[in-house]
């Protein structure tokens, strides 16, 4: 059997490391901190937007594979879901009380 020559991926270690950062900083602002809560809601949702995308980069290798074009579309594709899902469920329960 032949050895491999690939190290083991320091950017798994990375990412993880940047991950758990990421989670104790947003703990930190929300527990610690006195600033209001939108501002509070505000820090933590950026800070789980940018820890998605490390984790897309870091651990799911978005910027490996042949074809980049095919991903950034897949991407864009899921991001446009989950923001019809989001905002459309914000939508139906707010406007609910309009029909009584």
């Amino acid at each position: 059997m032949e050895k491999s020559t690939k190290s083991y991926p320091i950017s798994h270690f990375v990412g993880f490391f940047m991950s758990l950062l990421l989670t104790f900083v947003a703990a930190w602002i929300a527990l610690k901190t006195s600033l209001s809560f939108t501002v509070v809601m505000w820090v933590i949702g950026t800070l789980a937007v940018v820890q998605a995308g490390l984790q897309l980069f870091m651990f799911m290798h978005v910027n490996e594979g042949e074809d980049g074009k095919v991903q950034i579309i897949n991407i864009a594709y899921a991001v446009f879901c989950a923001l019809v899902i989001v905002i459309g469920t914000i939508w139906v329960m707010t406007s609910g009380h309009a029909a009584h």
